[in-house]
């Protein structure tokens, strides 16, 4: 297939959103969807590792990379799930989809794939774990917050040039070599004034959601999911951890979508998708080509 992408724009609830494709028309359909603090561009490692004929879609979220930036003071899951039912709806009409999310995008994939079971071919979940479960006795001191940060300019900081925005990057993931460091600065920043680099993500990310993530609601939905899942994982990863998912938790979760099946990736941390696309793009199309291709 192809490895070089096109940005394909669309219109999508108001705002101008931002595709990556790889592969020739006609191919099969695979959609990727990113990660919080990601882009589309992410998935280029997994997509050169790819043997088959696939046509590959990946939007950038709205607020990150190419895509418009939504203009409100939050960013939440039902608008993720809006903007998603909409770009299938122009890709694959009304033919079921294969799903493929990491992170934030698996969470997103899996939440669709139950309130549209119909829709979801086939569903592969990287690292989409959900969020740490809340109380509501927390909501007082959230909206609270919510409304402290409201006024507040939200920013991220800024870089010298893409090789130090590179160098963060492998600071952050040992794991990282330097030219997919130096191909993701690219796609991650942006130049900005005085000769620096921005990140591509609207600053009001940072922003605390004032609605408190229900685990139970996303148990609900991941229940009435009714297609084949593959769940990965990476081996090192400490995203359970960092999400204070208890290892009971961790097994419930992985069990809330029947028919689940857990693939373990050696040598990986969170991002799996940098840090083994060779191994990962492997069991991706051995699960994918199950159904036939």
């Amino acid at each position: 297939m192809n490895r070089d992408s096109e940005s394909v724009f669309l219109r999508v609830r108001g705002l101008d959103y931002h595709c990556r494709v790889w592969g020739a028309p006609g191919a099969p359909l695979l959609f990727m969807l990113h990660g919080w603090m990601d882009v589309s561009a992410s998935f280029q490692f997994v997509v050169e590792a790819l043997r088959g004929e696939w046509r590959v879609i990946a939007p950038d979220w709205r607020g990150f990379g190419l895509t418009q930036w939504s203009g409100a003071d939050s960013y939440w899951f039902p608008d993720y799930l809006g903007d998603l039912d909409a770009i299938l709806n122009v890709f694959a009409l009304d033919a079921p989809v294969r799903l493929c999310g990491h992170s934030m995008g698996g969470n997103i994939a899996a939440l669709y794939a139950g309130v549209r079971p119909a829709r979801v071919r086939r569903l592969i979940n990287l690292e989409g774990f959900g969020l740490p479960r809340t109380r509501p006795g927390a909501a007082p001191r959230r909206y609270a917050r919510w409304l402290s940060e409201l006024p507040a300019r939200q920013e991220f900081r800024d870089y010298d040039g893409f090789d130090e925005l590179a160098q963060r990057l492998r600071e952050r993931n040992p794991r990282l070599g330097a030219e997919r460091a130096a191909f993701l600065a690219r796609h991650w920043g942006a130049d900005a004034p005085g000769g620096r680099v921005r990140l591509r993500a609207d600053p009001a990310h940072r922003r605390v959601n004032p609605v408190q993530y229900q685990l139970d609601e996303a148990q609900a939905c991941w229940a009435a999911v009714r297609c084949p899942v593959l769940w990965v994982e990476g081996a090192d990863s400490r995203s359970p951890e960092q999400l204070h998912v208890s290892p009971d938790e961790l097994v419930a979760r992985r069990s809330a979508m029947p028919g689940t099946r857990t693939l373990v990736i050696p040598g990986a941390g969170h991002m799996l998708h940098h840090d083994q696309p060779v191994l990962l793009a492997e069991a991706m199309e051995a699960f994918l080509l199950e159904d036939g291709g």
